[in-house]
């Protein structure tokens, strides 16, 4: 990658207007495996300007010239697979099967989604005989991406800005920084006419802040933590632009006494998946009374059967945590859970045996977890899982809910009528049930503070329209 230091602006690489250069940080290694630049005000400036020029030709471009460049850029996404999946592995610490088969998968994915969806969308739509119903692009969109789910990100904001019609400036996360160049490289040769697509590197109080508070941006999407999307909105509101949020999680799995035999073992799976690092992860696991005894024992196991290694080795295994930040505070956390009266079943603090350098974390589970601890209540965002008995429905749904967050919940049970029961009663913007996985363009999202809007699909490409009546059309 001979980009790194620079950005994409108006269809070029382009240096910034100053040096302010960055190490990337490779979390199996804690060595320096790349740098990039920061980018200031001024170069912030050219790339809303570009999106800006952009707009009006981009806006009125036929929707089958479009498709044709978004199929182009699948076309060089597959292609180019491997060269990401490297890039996302040594970034962010995903080991290289999981790289491969879901970091760069989603991306595949999801573009393949937003295909099918901008194929059969309507623009204009009549409402009367008389009155028409017009979906334009909003703007010049800020596409602000977090470093744990790299490519999964960048295509849920992008691809659906630039089918809806909108031109864009892309922040990828400075400390994930490679798989964005890298998906700016992929934009440049599929063709993508000048300034439709700008890529400007820098940190969330530098570019990130310009970006939300710039005039000539219409519209902010973000994907990270609730924190900094209280931040984006506050700097947004000065100009009034729209902000699209999709923030933390604090994810209930729930488990009653008929559900599947493996849904315990899974659901520990699933919340270390991507060394605990997604907000979506089912983090907090209830189950009913009858069943917890054997729950304890299940998630015990699985817990220390979870091999942890660098991210370079081939295999099923979790990799590092992405940053010494983000280990120091998965390591508060789990002190904090444990001195604050939680039981520890399995891990504990420090890294595993025979790993010590690199930013891993020990797969840890506690028990006896009550609603007033931290670990109850905060995004940990690392391998930790929280495992509760419960009694009756009522008093499950009550605990699921019990969290400013409404990202994903889950549900495990035979009883149709009440896994349909139990996912309408949780405040969430999705509830998986029974390990079920979602369709191709459903709509991602959460309620409360897990944010507000929608990606993929259909969903997404809405969420970078403005609707427009006319009268008389007729």
């Amino acid at each position: 990658m001979s980009n790194l230091k620079n950005f994409y602006i108006n269809g070029q690489w382009v240096a910034p207007e100053a040096a302010q250069e960055f190490d990337v940080i490779n979390p199996s290694n804690e060595e320096v495996c790349a740098t990039i630049s920061l980018g200031g005000q001024a170069d912030t400036d050219a790339a809303v300007a570009a999106a800006r020029a952009a707009f009006d030709d981009w806006a009125f471009t036929p929707k089958a010239e479009k498709l044709a460049l978004l199929r182009k850029l699948l076309e060089v996404y597959n292609a180019r697979s491997e060269e990401m999946a490297r890039a996302i592995s040594l970034e962010m610490g995903a080991p290289l099967k999981m790289a491969r088969a879901q970091q760069v998968g989603a991306g595949s994915w999801h573009l393949e989604g937003f295909i099918d969806a901008f194929e059969a969308f309507e623009f204009e739509t009549p409402y009367t005989d008389t009155e028409m119903t017009l979906r334009e692009p909003i703007g010049v969109c800020a596409l602000i991406t977090p470093w744990n789910w790299p490519m999964n990100q960048i295509v849920l904001k992008v691809v659906p800005a630039v089918a809806a019609g909108c031109t864009v400036v892309l922040k990828p996360s400075e400390i994930a920084p490679l798989s964005g160049v890298l998906f700016s490289e992929f934009m440049d040769e599929a063709g993508f006419p000048a300034g439709v697509y700008n890529m400007v590197n820098g940190d969330g109080p530098g570019v990130g802040s310009q970006l939300s508070a710039h005039p000539d941006v219409d519209m902010v999407s973000f994907t990270g933590s609730s924190r900094a999307g209280k931040l984006i909105s506050k700097s947004a509101a000065d100009t009034l632009k729209r902000v699209s949020l999709e923030l933390g999680g604090k994810g209930a799995n729930i488990i009653f006494a008929d559900a599947r035999a493996e849904a315990v073992t899974d659901g520990v799976r699933h919340c270390f998946g991507n060394t605990g690092q997604s907000c979506n992860a089912p983090t907090r696991m209830f189950v009913e009374r009858p069943r917890y005894d054997e729950a304890v024992a299940q998630a015990k196991a699985a817990a220390e059967a979870t091999k942890v290694a660098p991210a370079s080795e081939d295999g099923r295994h979790i990799g590092p945590l992405v940053s010494q930040m983000q280990f120091d505070k998965v390591q508060g956390l789990i002190e904090t859970g444990i001195n604050e009266g939680a039981t520890l079943l399995a891990g504990g603090a420090g890294r595993p045996d025979g790993l010590n350098r690199g930013y891993y974390a020990r797969p840890t589970v506690f028990t006896d977890v009550t609603p007033e601890m931290t670990i109850y209540k905060e995004e940990i965002f690392g391998p930790v899982l929280c495992l509760m008995p419960f009694d009756n429905e009522d008093d499950v749904i009550a605990m699921a809910n019990d969290t400013p967050y409404g990202l994903t919940n889950y549900v495990q049970t035979e009883d149709t009528e009440k896994r349909r029961r139990v996912a309408r009663r949780l405040r969430s913007g999705m509830v998986e049930t029974n390990g079920t996985g979602f369709a191709k363009g459903s709509p991602f999202g959460g309620y409360k503070q897990s944010g507000n809007g929608r990606e993929g699909g259909v969903f997404g490409i809405e969420e970078f329209l403005e609707v427009k009546a006319v009268s008389g059309w007729k």
